[in-house]
């Protein structure tokens, strides 16, 4: 190495601000509590923080570098790794994805043999529809399953008023067959707006009443009759005879949403720690393929308030879903500030701007927020330190900007803080209250880095009540007479 050539190794590694595996150096007390983030290494020829020394750091490469065997194991553990973790994660979604196909295979099944033996109670008929009408009920997205049965009654209402009415004016054949159902399914569009039950029921029921009307008489009654049958007997089913549990179907759908995005969070603070750019690349990826999982997550959210709002079994837990569901719904507006802050991270290191060692720790701490947050929400625990951790991210973000960014270091600053603060309303803070706590924990940071100036020019002014009386010098007290001395002397020629 080129400077300091009598100092030890640990003193000069030190002095250069290099890391040594070998000589390990004290990084100070906030590289201990997070010991992800390393000092920056100074730049190539950058002779300020050496002392006018000139560190190339090719030299410190060769003398720490490992051997292209070590490198190759690391990297082969860490895919390892890697594959493990997310093959593990896999099965856990398949493992809860078969779960609730089961549950619904098995409603589904309920529902269309109490149908089928309530229509048989009523009368002699073939009676179809009434357990088709119970499965359709219950295979529906969870969540619109009430939707789905008013849907239903209304379409097959639609499509019996329409094709009587034009049976009556045009008569029954192939032609007027056609017709029937394109008014049918035009008025049901008019009615819903959209695709849907609706619509596929009035253009169902105004072919069956149009082909097999002139064979078999009175199809309108016994159609309107079993699709009621069949609607009831899958909202019994699902809120009365097998209600599925609320919480647990918020915490099968939030499971992968978070520990997804908590990976992706400790995965760009990696990356901006080893300025890694195809790793932050390969995280935004990650991040931008958490899409079905939000969606099943917001299925699951109006399938849990529906089994809540009519299931009586589940009325008990309505308190512990609200409070889970609240929290739950700020989690699509974290993820996307944390693709953006990936984003920012992969067009920084591309530029090779510098990023604070405090902003991968403000990524960890709301990292490790998002996982306190998740499990206080499971447990019905305060949300305590899901505040703590989100205030300390803020902080060290404080402390980032102290230290010194540019522009994309600076929207990664705001996206953080904007996401600490939806992480905040998330815990059930107000909104104002969550923006001004952040507020104040960056300037505390920032602070802490950089204090302002005014604390070293100035000095705090007296209260002007209190201020002491100073005693005047003699030449201050004699000042006045030789004024007014001067005003009456005359002038010298006399006028």
């Amino acid at each position: 190495m080129i400077g300091h050539p009598g100092a030890p190794r640990q003193q000069q590694c030190q002095r250069d601000g290099y890391r040594d595996d070998r000589h390990p150096v004290d990084p100070g007390p906030e590289h201990r509590q997070f010991p992800q983030c390393r000092a920056l290494r100074p730049s190539w020829g950058d002779s300020s923080a050496h002392g006018g020394v000139i560190t190339p750091m090719a030299d410190h490469d060769r003398d720490v570098a490992r051997s292209p065997l070590d490198r190759v194991v690391e990297r082969g553990g860490h895919l390892l790794s890697t594959a493990r973790e997310e093959g593990g994660a896999f099965g856990r979604a398949r493992r809860r994805q078969l779960e609730i196909i089961l549950m619904i295979a098995v409603q589904a099944g309920l529902a269309a043999g109490l149908a089928a033996l309530l229509a048989a109670r009523l009368g002699p008929g073939a009676h179809v529809f009434a357990p088709a009408a119970a499965v359709g009920t219950i295979a529906t997205a969870i969540g619109q399953r009430v939707r789905r049965t008013l849907e239903l009654l209304a379409g097959v209402g639609v499509g019996i008023v329409v094709s009587d009415v034009l049976r009556y004016f045009l008569g029954s054949g192939v032609v007027q067959t056609g017709l029937v159902v394109t008014v049918a399914i035009a008025t049901a569009l008019l009615v819903a707006g959209r695709g849907g039950a609706l619509v596929g029921q009035a253009g169902g029921t105004a072919v069956l009443i149009t082909t097999l009307a002139p064979a078999d008489h009175n199809l309108e009654v016994p159609r309107i009759v079993d699709a009621l049958i069949g609607g009831l007997a899958g909202l019994f089913v699902v809120a009365v005879l097998l209600p599925v549990n609320p919480l647990r179907i918020l915490d099968n759908s939030a499971q992968p949403v978070i520990s997804g995005l908590t990976r992706q969070l400790d995965a760009i603070a990696e990356a901006q720690t080893n300025r890694d750019a195809e790793a932050a690349m390969r995280a935004l990826e990650a991040l931008r393929n958490l899409g079905p999982d939000v969606g099943r997550l917001t299925d699951a959210l109006s399938g849990a308030q529906e089994v809540v709002t009519i299931a009586p079994a589940r009325w008990r837990r309505r308190q512990h879903f609200h409070r889970y569901a609240a929290a739950l719904r700020h989690l699509e507006q974290v993820i996307l500030y944390t693709r953006s802050v990936a984003r920012r991270t992969v067009t920084a290191l591309q530029h090779d701007e510098p990023v604070p060692p405090a902003l991968p720790m403000a990524l960890s701490r709301l990292a490790d927020a998002l996982r306190e947050l998740h499990q206080a929400c499971r447990d019905e625990r305060e949300f305590t330190r899901v505040d703590q951790l989100v205030l300390e991210s803020a902080q060290c973000v404080g402390r980032a900007w102290g230290q010194g960014v540019r522009s994309d270091g600076e929207a990664m600053i705001n996206d953080i803080r904007t996401a600490g603060s939806e992480v905040l309303r998330a815990a059930g803070c107000p909104t104002e209250e969550s923006n001004e706590l952040v507020r104040r924990a960056t300037t505390a940071g920032e602070v802490e880095t950089r204090p302002p100036a005014r604390a070293h020019l100035y000095r705090p002014i007296p209260d002007r009540g209190h201020r002491p009386v100073r005693s005047r010098s003699r030449a201050d007290r004699a000042a006045p007479a030789r004024r007014a001395r001067k005003r009456r002397t005359p002038p010298a020629d006399g006028r």
